[in-house]
């Protein structure tokens, strides 16, 4: 699984981080999404498309 943020589209909702905070998180100074690994366990894969999914800024891809 690749994950491909775009830090500019962001708009700092924290729905990814809900969603999948051993992936996510934000920038203490702006609340940005931050990839905490490129390279999640396949336990985490629903969590990871879920967080895509519910991104108001559609900042994430996932690629499978």
């Amino acid at each position: 699984m690749k994950i491909i943020v775009d830090q500019d589209k962001c708009v700092a909702s924290g729905q990814c981080v809900t969603a999948a905070m051993d992936v996510f998180d934000q920038r203490d100074e702006d609340g940005i999404v931050v990839l905490l690994t490129d390279n999640p366990p396949e336990s985490l894969a629903a969590d990871v498309h879920q967080a895509a999914a519910v991104c108001p800024a559609l900042a994430i891809v996932v690629e499978d």
